[in-house]
């Protein structure tokens, strides 16, 4: 009898459930862009509807996708780009990026406009669900394969994981670990405002594996603002445990990328007086100087440098040579002797010097190229990161081209995914080699950039470096025009009944933040599964308004 009520009670479960929303989801979340393509084939021939409902009144969709391709469309007559026919090709291939955007909205705003909303949450659960167990099914066995409780800390393999072990963690999506990141801080804030505290932990701690120092800081600072503003007593108290989990996984999980935090910090706050320490300590020895003050790579090089100079004494105390060594506490207490392991100042416990496939492949397009000029090690200020030079290039070059201000340089022509897969350098993704378009300004200024920093050791290949981001794409490729489309009818459309939207607001600020670490229109990912749930949002509003108005 037990036995059939559960039966039941599944099959409850899962007729609650658009298979049909959680299968594209699954779909067109996947890195691969064949696979998102053919995910918009599989719905419009199961879901037949182009009714798309673009107004300049209550456009039933974001009128900025249609606004922004206009905004390319005459960049394409003004600088004659249809004369090159590998700009051509680009063109449209950007193009593409944009269509699919709009093809993915409408059959996501269909979706929330023919379900009910308990349907939909249901399908947003069992899709977090599914994520979840897919970064488990990663995680695991690097536990499995390195006998270590926690990879966060394990040094060994070459630093195979340690600081980098987040980055296995990827998800449904198969995407780089930052989309999982993101797409689980959507999630907290979700269930944070649903009160549904068990999917709300189990999303947390997805979140916290992928190691993102990003998403921790942005959420973070994201729930400062709902515990003052948009929580009650009960939600402050998941808030407050929601902070001590990430600064347990930043502080004692996984130090070193707390670390790693505090450097970029001080690279961008304080860069005259990272210089001016550095100054006075390049004098002193570096087994002199604090931990305190020392970036990771330094403290295993004081490490090291300890260890040879006991090596030494050891070797001169033996060759008759005494040296001063500290003395050793007497002891009567019988100790029992320690097997001694793996030393991890070995080769093995250090990250790898030589230079990857991809680090050559990058250098030997610098080499071909006369503005690549990765070679110099003094091309870039090593006070700040590369994004922040990349908004600085952004802005030296708007005042060098005061005319190009209103509309941008053209897609694909400075800062976009589009720029750098045309570059046929596999950066993000595959393009077909006698087609490949690099456009001089993107070459001087952000590829040039990029090359920079990622033909360098791991430990530069990091967000921070990468000059990608929504508004500096918007910017640069479309100009001032581009930004406020953004602001008018991509925020806008979103925002316009704010007063009452639940989790919509947060959920906003979230993407407001993301929109500065990657060009996420065309990553094909996040933003979508931000419009399911703010249309979500924006139905549970209205639907309340009018009951209260009946």
């Amino acid at each position: 009898m037990n036995t059939k009520k559960s039966v039941l009670s599944i099959q409850k479960i899962l007729s609650q459930i658009d298979w049909k929303l959680l299968l594209f989801l699954l779909l067109f979340l996947n890195v691969k862009l064949v696979v998102k393509v053919a995910a918009i084939i599989l719905i419009y021939i199961l879901q037949q509807d182009f009714k798309f409902g673009f107004k300049l009144k209550d456009s039933r969709l974001p009128l900025f996708y249609p606004l922004i391709i206009g905004v390319a469309l005459i960049n394409l007559i003004v600088y004659k780009g249809f004369a090159d026919l590998n700009y051509s090709i680009a063109f449209f291939t950007g193009s593409g990026y944009w269509l699919l955007c709009i093809l993915a909205i409408h059959q996501i705003k269909l979706f929330v406009e023919k379900n009910d909303a308990q349907t939909l949450h249901n399908t947003i659960k069992a899709f977090f669900i599914i994520n979840t167990m897919a970064s488990l099914f990663t995680f695991i066995p690097i536990i499995w394969e390195i006998k270590e409780i926690n990879p966060y800390l394990y040094q060994g393999q070459y630093q195979k994981y340690f600081i980098s072990t987040g980055d296995y963690v990827r998800g449904i999506t198969f995407d780089v670990s930052t989309t999982n990141a993101i797409l689980n801080a959507f999630a907290v804030v979700y269930f944070l405002v649903r009160k549904n505290i068990s999917m709300l932990l189990v999303c947390m701690i997805t979140l916290l594996l992928t190691g993102s120092n990003f998403t921790n800081l942005t959420l973070l600072l994201l729930f400062v603002y709902l515990f003052i503003f948009k929580t009650d007593r009960d939600q402050k108290s998941i808030i407050v445990i929601c902070t001590v989990l990430i600064i347990i996984q930043m502080v004692k999980v996984s130090p070193q990328n707390n670390l790693y935090s505090q450097e970029i910090f001080n690279k961008i706050f304080s860069p005259k007086q990272q210089i001016k320490h550095s100054a006075i300590l390049s004098a002193i020895p570096i087994t002199e100087q604090p931990d305190s003050i020392l970036t990771v790579d330094e403290r295993k090089e004081k490490i090291a440098k300890c260890y040879l100079d006991s090596l030494s004494r050891i070797v001169l105390n033996k060759q008759g040579i005494h040296t001063t060594i500290a003395p050793v506490k007497s002891s009567t207490a019988i100790e029992k002797p320690l097997i001694p392991g793996d030393s991890i100042h070995t080769a093995t416990f250090q990250s790898r010097k030589d230079t990857s496939l991809v680090q050559k492949e990058l250098i030997s397009f610098s080499n071909t190229h006369e503005e690549g000029g990765t070679s110099s090690p003094n091309k870039y200020p090593a006070t700040l990161p590369g994004k922040a030079i990349g908004l600085k290039q952004s802005v030296l070059f708007f005042r060098d081209h005061p005319f190009k201000i209103i509309t941008g340089t053209g897609m694909g022509n400075f800062s976009s995914k589009l720029a750098f897969r045309t570059t046929g350098l596999k950066i993000a993704g595959g393009y077909p080699t006698k087609f490949i378009y690099i456009n001089n300004d993107f070459l001087e200024n952000h590829l040039n950039l990029f090359l920079f920093f990622f033909s360098k050791n791991i430990k530069y290949h990091s967000l921070v470096n990468n000059p990608a981001s929504v508004y500096d794409q918007l910017i640069c490729e479309y100009g001032v025009l581009g930004i406020l489309l953004l602001f008018i009818f991509y925020f806008g459309f979103f925002l316009k009944n704010g007063k009452q939207l639940t989790y919509g607001i947060p959920l906003f600020l979230l993407l407001a933040s993301a929109f500065v670490v990657e060009y996420w229109f065309e990553q094909l990912s996040i933003v979508v599964f931000f419009e399911l749930l703010l249309l979500l949002n924006m139905k549970e509003a209205l639907n309340k308004k009018r009951l209260e108005n009946e």
